[in-house]
């Protein structure tokens, strides 16, 4: 069994949110019957500082998002973020997950998508400033394309960014890569593109770390449908899990992304976090 970091605040469960919605209404008591477990550890983070997000975001853009829908929740994600890679790679716990979703839209002067300030790029500016850690693997799989991680990170050669989304693109010298999603897709055909795109590069490309942004709006029935069972995302999970203790000593961070349905996010979440723990 590993030890599992779970950040969650329950304002995620107050209200309707814009593109997730009331995805979490019902987390209070899932995540206290998965507090049960002893090898889940559970965190409630504080919102993140001015000081971090000045390390990707431009004061304007910190000015004008203060009054998107989704900006208070995605104060706490954000530093869930960063506090999830700093205790992860401090030896906290082997793995981590990290509620709330929705910030691969926010880029160094811009948000849109439901998106107001970003997660992983703080996370990754604190860590590098920190520990001098400098090699990251990121995946994206939500729906549609994570242009606002891909532009706080363009021209890192040491940022791996491998997104599966409505395009096929190969940039910053082969370490900033678009994989198109053709539509309606199978759990079978979309996890040989993962293990073709992103596995094997990440093989090559040797990171210290692995980041998830997981979206389930390609689930079935879900608003960026590419026709995925809820079985899906748990598979996904347990394929990038082997593969980040084969490259990276188990260093794999889940945080969520797009997707509205409560059932599914109901579903597939607390199985997820129980698959990262290895808990049966």
């Amino acid at each position: 069994m590993k030890n599992t970091g779970v950040f969650f605040h329950p304002i995620y469960t107050k209200k309707s949110w814009s593109i997730l919605e009331n995805k979490f209404q019902n987390f209070l008591p899932i995540v206290e019957e998965l507090k049960k477990c002893n090898n889940l550890l559970f965190f409630q983070p504080e919102p993140i500082s001015q000081e971090l997000l000045l390390t990707v975001h431009t004061p304007e853009m910190l000015e004008e998002v203060k009054y998107y829908q989704n900006y208070e929740p995605s104060l706490y994600s954000s530093y869930g973020c960063v506090l999830a890679v700093e205790k992860l790679w401090e030896g906290e716990f082997d793995n981590a997950f990290v509620f709330f979703g929705c910030c691969h839209h926010a880029g160094p002067d811009y948000a849109w998508g439901g998106c107001a300030i970003s997660g992983i790029g703080p996370a990754i500016k604190n860590l590098r400033k920190k520990h001098n850690v400098k090699k990251f693997a990121i995946l994206d799989t939500d729906a549609h394309h994570g242009d606002g991680t891909r532009a706080i990170f363009k021209g890192d050669k040491d940022i791996l960014h491998v997104c599966f989304c409505g395009s096929n693109r190969i940039e910053d010298n082969g370490t900033k890569i678009c994989i198109q999603i053709p539509g309606m897709t199978t759990d079978e055909n979309y996890l040989k593109l993962v293990e073709e795109h992103f596995i094997r590069r990440v093989e090559t490309f040797g990171p210290e770390m692995i980041v998830h942004l997981l979206g389930h709006d390609t689930a079935e029935g879900d608003y960026g449908s590419c026709g995925l069972s809820n079985k899906f995302f748990i598979e996904l999970v347990k394929m990038i899990k082997n593969c980040s203790r084969l490259i990276c000593n188990d260093r794999y961070v889940i945080m969520t992304g797009g997707g509205y349905r409560c059932d599914i996010a109901e579903f597939i979440f607390p199985e997820i976090i129980k698959a990262m723990a290895e808990i049966s």
